[in-house]
């Protein structure tokens, strides 16, 4: 199946998605229609917002059960959308000292929310809808049965969040040991993250836009074939578990592998 139009939506809380940048990385790269839109989370309803709490995740040990939310969750949730003021005390992806702190949601629950939001006419095969979302997306795993956070979920619309390619892929043993003697000593964490800050992605980092390109590469093999992810490191369609293995993929090696670079050639060039 052949990609007509692209249609990026922003995360303007995280500027450094460049994403201007990013349509010109995706034009070039298939050579195809690229649009881009103000975020679809932004000026949501008051019907959208309780829709978008109800995806929380509250037990990751079991599958997605609808959550009712509280009065102080959907005021939470609205500041978060519109990009507001956020309550004092709640922990967004940027402030949180550890993951447990973070706000999760479930990834698909989530998309089924953002496709309610896009125009009918615009839901067609040949048209792909991917947004970026400073929004934790997890998916609950069969086979260790327990949520896992994700950087992107594939499909259309595909979502790629910011947040998830901090944390889902994992940071070095130790890194880990080190903050957690650095927490049980009561020593200072920053100086442990600025130790080890070439090893993984960071919020806010000058280096997401690069990193971004791979998971939309990911989200359009995945619509263009049903195939997202390639088993090679040396390859940007990498699904990296390590966040070793996602700069190396992503920013050392910086290419796709010849098998999916002659997918991509037949299908574009």
């Amino acid at each position: 199946m052949n990609i007509s139009k692209i249609i990026l939506y922003d995360e303007p809380s995280v500027p450094e998605i460049q994403i201007n940048k990013l349509k010109k990385f995706i034009s070039d790269y298939i050579h195809t229609d690229v649009i881009i839109r103000n975020n679809l989370f932004n000026n949501a309803n008051e019907k959208i917002i309780e829709k978008i709490s109800k995806c929380r995740i509250f037990d990751i040990k079991s599958p997605f059960k609808e959550h009712n939310p509280t009065e102080e969750e959907l005021q939470f949730e609205k500041e978060y959308c519109n990009n507001t003021k956020i309550m004092e005390g709640t922990k967004t992806p940027e402030t949180a000292k550890q993951i447990s702190e973070i706000i999760m949601y479930d990834g698909f629950e989530i998309r089924n929310v953002l496709e309610s939001l896009i125009p009918k006419e615009e839901l067609v095969n040949d048209v792909l809808h991917i947004i970026f979302t400073n929004k934790l997306t997890c998916t609950y795993d069969q086979n260790d049965f327990r949520y896992h956070g994700r950087a992107v979920i594939c499909s259309n619309p595909s979502i790629i969040s910011t947040a998830g390619m901090v944390e889902a892929p994992g940071k070095s043993r130790e890194y880990c040991f080190d903050i957690m003697k650095a927490k049980s000593l009561g020593s200072d964490l920053e100086s442990i993250k600025k130790q080890y800050q070439n090893e993984f992605l960071d919020y806010h980092d000058e280096r997401t836009s690069k990193i971004a390109e791979g998971y939309l590469l990911q989200a359009i093999f995945y619509n263009l074939t049903g195939e997202a992810f390639c088993e090679s490191l040396d390859c940007r369609l990498n699904n990296a578990h390590w966040q070793k293995d996602l700069l190396y993929s992503q920013l050392e090696f910086g290419k796709l592998c010849e098998k999916h670079q002659l997918v991509l050639e037949k299908l574009y060039l």
